[in-house]
């Protein structure tokens, strides 16, 4: 996918210029124009960019105000400042700023081509996934405890965000206008996305209170409840005139397969009779039961499995702090055992291995 760069200026004669200088990188970058402060905000809320240049002195709104912005609203996006009033204090501000890069005027704009190329690059220095669901993806980011910034672009309805982590916390999120843990539950909706990792966290500060698993379970839960409002709606229409067919001729019905013989009670029953032989009647387990609700979390899992090598999944603990915690075990459809925060944990897993 070609990056798109958004250059800041308001100098026709300069916007024309660099317009013209870097059209001979359009394989690496496309270039889109700002005559101004005003029109560079406007431009990165309603189009995905990759990286910004941008003059210091422009009226009324200089190259301070659009560095300030983009570091409150889209701190994943790198900040190259170009300008002919540089000094080493205001050269100092603006990296104590957010920029990445620094250009006097004059410059070679093959100078400046290298350095946004190069700055590009890093928005995937961590590797690319295509086609997976976030919210599988980044428990592994937790779990590896790295500090990140994870852009992400849903395939579906071309929407982008980014996620950042420090240290595997999750610290603040951006889905086009939205921020915070709002962003995140719409960033967790996704179910068909690409990911590309930058292996640093320009967020100092978390602004996102709540575990990622909670969080998960909060954006699985409203997806839920959207998909069923949607299925009411279609359930609420008038049905259709029906047409009249012949009756069939009687017949015996055909034996149903054996695997929709055996009934969901059996499988929990099952699984309670043999955790109570190995674990006792202090397993600390409240109820089993099947969803199938958790079938497409169970899937995504078992692709991740599959991509990451990490061999086959058979057992997932959830602790997301709630009263219990879940045990899920993939089946048609998915198997929950709810268990008390401090049951054996280790010795369920090993019994249900």
């Amino acid at each position: 996918m070609i990056r798109k760069v958004l250059i800041v200026d308001d100098e026709k004669d300069m916007l024309d210029s660099l317009k013209d200088g870097l059209e001979k990188y359009n394989e690496s970058f496309s270039i889109i124009l700002a005559d101004g402060g005003r029109s560079a905000i406007g431009t990165l809320k309603t189009t995905p960019i990759s990286l910004v240049v941008t003059d210091l002195k422009m009226i009324p709104i200089d190259g301070f105000a659009v560095l300030s912005f983009i570091m409150e609203h889209y701190p994943e996006i790198p900040v190259i400042i170009i300008t002919a009033y540089g000094s080493p204090k205001t050269k100092k501000r603006v990296q104590e700023g957010g920029a990445v890069g620094w250009f006097d005027k004059p410059f070679e704009l093959d100078d400046l081509a290298k350095e946004i190329i190069t700055t590009l690059r890093k928005e995937s220095e961590g590797g690319t996934l295509h086609g997976v669901s976030s919210g599988m993806f980044l428990q592994l980011i937790e779990v590896e405890q790295k500090n990140c910034t994870i852009r992400l672009l849903d395939k579906d309805s071309g929407q982008n965000g980014a996620l950042f982590f420090k240290d595997g916390v999750l610290m603040d999120a951006r889905a086009n206008n939205l921020q915070g843990k709002s962003a995140a539950l719409e960033i967790f909706s996704w179910d068909n996305v690409t990911l590309s990792i930058q292996n640093d966290c320009p967020i100092k500060e978390k602004k996102i209170q709540g575990e990622l698993q909670a969080i998960l379970m909060d954006a699985m839960r409203i997806k839920d409840e959207n998909t069923q409002n949607i299925n009411d709606a279609e359930t609420l229409k008038p049905a259709a005139k029906p047409t009249l067919k012949p009756l069939p001729e009687q017949s015996e019905p055909a034996p149903k397969p054996k695997e929709e013989q055996v009934s969901y009670r059996t499988t929990t029953e099952t699984l309670r009779e043999k955790l109570d032989k190995e674990c006792g009647t202090h397993s600390g387990v409240i109820d089993i039961y099947q969803d199938k609700a958790w079938d497409p979390f169970i899937k995504n899992f078992i692709e991740l499995n599959k991509i990451f090598n990490t061999g086959e999944f058979k057992v997932a603990y959830l602790d997301i702090g709630q009263s219990s915690d879940f045990i899920l075990i993939p089946g048609k459809p998915t198997v929950i055992i709810t268990v008390n925060p401090k049951s054996p944990k280790d010795r369920l897993l090993q019994t249900l291995m």
